[in-house]
């Protein structure tokens, strides 16, 4: 690398090599082609953070300090003439010889296990290498030399100074540095020079280094950079309404308030801090910030990763907000955190404060919540669908339209508080929308013996009851299967059985399935009677040995050119409408009409007709049939 304009150095020692994983490292980063540059200036800003918060620590247990009044910060000083950056601390400074240790021969891990890890990731890796402990190095990305300045906190120490240019080598000398600290000086590469913009490095801190617990400062300037106050790192009882508001925004740009927040903060068995929202509309505004989904995870209020998706499973990735993590683990890759077994460990505590919240809410404020379900009710059945851990919990907090209450949202344990002496099942019904359900000819037993029915109409159950088999030891059954063993009816309903007018006699019945066979042909998979079926026609139900309705509504939404399997049509011979075909004689062209009309119209109130225009003509000569009549 070119060595020109080298800075001087008095008393230099000459050439000393680097350890041999410095070599390989220096070597990646030189020659890398990763575009995210910046990471170099957020990892100095950290490093800059770890030595002054070592020196506010030593502050309080040594009175022997080099300059005990000065103040802890952190200053960038731009030289556009120069092509310089400088960043500058009052930290604890370093030593001749712990300069020569930290910056040349690293006697720790740190870079052995970032070579490591590299193998086959080596621009992935980059984004993330300061938590390998050699994120200083990552300087050399956007540097063609660098001189580091330090004077350590002890008094009698005297300044030194470190200069590399990225090949193997290193050489150190003395200087003259006055005051305590740590300065480093970058000379850029040519491809580099976007750090002299005053405006750039505002926006790298912004976005990286906002809440490093340190002001920053950019010389020329007053105004303080960063933020500085992490407000999830604060005591949640010392907060302010108005802050979380204020940082809700600052971190989305909505403008709407959250519906919920949830500030939470655990010492053991794991050190973090999450200010998690949960947002009042599932649409995000217009000029959002947050364009993806995911948490953003800080470690130590460093910013670690923008969008991480690893933090709460995907069902509860509407949930915005922030994560910071004092110890993540090293094995790293794909410019983000692994799901690493402390990763998983943050996921199961946060997913659990989220559905805590959830119930909370639910039971304190259940308008509330129904504003949360309108918007988000979907992502929770995706949950219960996805065989989580938590489909238990999460299955309390599901809501549904039902056929007693079809304008009042019901939960599971409301409906098992309705069933009826002797019920040991749940009942639902799936279709496309309430009205159609209403309708639907599934319903006449039990709507005729008053039991509550669950009605399903959002395509999402259909994936859900592949998860939700029961709830509470109570299963969960369609009304519309056809092997559905109906429940016992009380004396009282038998005797108004019995008391019904009398039935086609059998040769009469049989008759009756002749003419929808011989008229339906190979429509349909088979005829048959059934007594589920009191104010209905007919109804259509699966033939034996066919997927249940609820995979056959998952393959529909999946695969547009999915074929329905034939269904079984169950009629009702008991109704007068049958009564009076079974009359019509073998000639009457009304008869193959009416059939047909009444097998198109099962598949109509099913969802299933290909074609509902095409009964037009049949409806026509139909009521021409009638007035023919008249």
């Amino acid at each position: 690398m070119a060595d020109n304009h080298k800075p001087q150095l008095d008393n230099t020692s000459g050439p000393i090599a680097f350890q041999t994983e410095i070599k390989q490292l220096l070597n990646i980063l030189v020659h890398s082609l990763y575009t995210k540059k910046e990471i170099f200036l957020r990892e100095l800003l950290s490093n800059a953070s770890d030595a002054l918060t070592q020196m506010r620590f030593i502050q309080q247990t040594d009175r022997e300090i080099l300059d005990p009044s000065l103040d802890l910060e952190i200053r960038i000083e731009i030289d556009t003439e120069g092509k310089t950056l400088k960043i500058s601390d009052t930290g604890i400074g370093m030593t001749s010889d712990e300069m020569k240790t930290n910056l040349g021969t690293i006697a720790q891990s740190g870079a052995k296990a970032f070579l490591d890890a590299a193998e086959g990731d080596e621009k992935g890796l980059v984004d993330v290498i300061g938590r390998f402990g050699v994120g200083f190095y990552s300087v050399f990305m956007a540097a063609e030399w660098v001189k580091v300045t330090s004077r350590s906190y002890q008094p009698d120490e005297k300044a030194s100074s470190w200069y590399a240019t990225g090949a193997d080598t290193f050489e150190m000398g003395t200087t003259d540095k006055e005051t305590r600290g740590t300065c480093i000086e970058v000379k850029l590469n040519e491809d580099a020079q976007e750090f002299l913009d005053i405006h750039r490095i505002r926006e790298i801190i912004k976005t990286h280094s906002d809440y490093v617990p340190y002001p920053i400062f950019i010389e020329g300037e007053d105004e303080q950079i960063n933020q500085q106050t992490a407000i999830w790192r604060e005591n949640p009882r010392s907060v302010e309404e108005d802050k979380y508001q204020d940082f809700y925004r600052q971190l989305t740009l909505e403008l709407e308030e959250p519906l919920e927040k949830i500030h939470f903060v655990a010492d053991a068995p794991l050190s973090i801090y999450a200010l998690l929202y949960l947002p009042a509309k599932l649409d995000r505004g217009l000029f959002t910030l947050r364009e993806q989904d995911g948490l953003k995870l800080f470690a130590r209020k460093i910013l670690i990763e923008n969008y991480s998706k690893d933090l709460l499973p995907p069902y509860l990735r509407f949930i915005q907000g922030v994560v910071d993590a004092e110890d993540l683990p090293l094995n790293v890759s794909r410019e983000s955190v692994q799901a690493t077994a402390m990763i998983n460990r943050i996921n199961k505590i946060l997913t659990n404060q989220v559905i805590r919240k959830l119930k909370e809410m639910a039971s304190k404020d259940p308008e509330k919540y129904m504003g949360f379900w309108a918007e988000f009710g979907q992502f929770l059945k995706e949950g219960v669908a996805a065989n989580d851990n938590n489909r238990d919990e999460l299955s309390t907090l599901l809501r549904f339209h039902s056929t007693t209450m079809p304008d009042h949202w019901t939960s599971l344990d409301e409906y098992l508080d309705h069933m009826k002496p002797g019920q040991d099942m749940i009942y639902y019904i799936l279709g496309d929308d309430e009205s159609s359900v209403s309708r639907s000819p599934h319903l006449d037993y039990f709507q005729t013996h008053c039991y509550e029915v669950l009605t399903l109409t959002d395509p999402v159950d259909s994936f859900m009851l592949l998860g939700l088999r029961e709830y509470k030891e109570f299963a969960l059954q369609n009304v519309a299967a056809s092997d559905l063993n109906l429940p016992e009816q009380s004396d009282q309903e038998e005797q108004k059985e019995q008391e019904k007018p009398p039935s086609l006699s059998d040769e009469a019945v049989n008759g009756l399935i002749d003419i929808f066979k011989d008229t339906l042909g190979e429509q349909v998979s088979d005829v048959r009677i059934t007594d589920r079926l009191t104010n209905s026609v007919s109804r259509l139900v699966d033939a034996k040995g066919s997927l249940g309705q609820e995979m056959q509504r998952v393959y529909r939404m999946m695969d547009k050119d999915y074929q329905i399997p034939k269904k079984v049509l169950e009629i009702n011979p008991d109704h007068p409408l049958l009564k009076k075909v079974s009359q019509l004689a073998d000639d009457d062209h009304r008869r193959e009409l009416i059939v047909e009309q009444i097998f198109e119209s099962a598949l109509l109130i099913e969802g299933l007709h290909p074609d509902p225009a095409s009964m037009i003509p049949r409806i026509q000569q139909l009521m021409e049939s009638i007035l023919e009549d008249d």
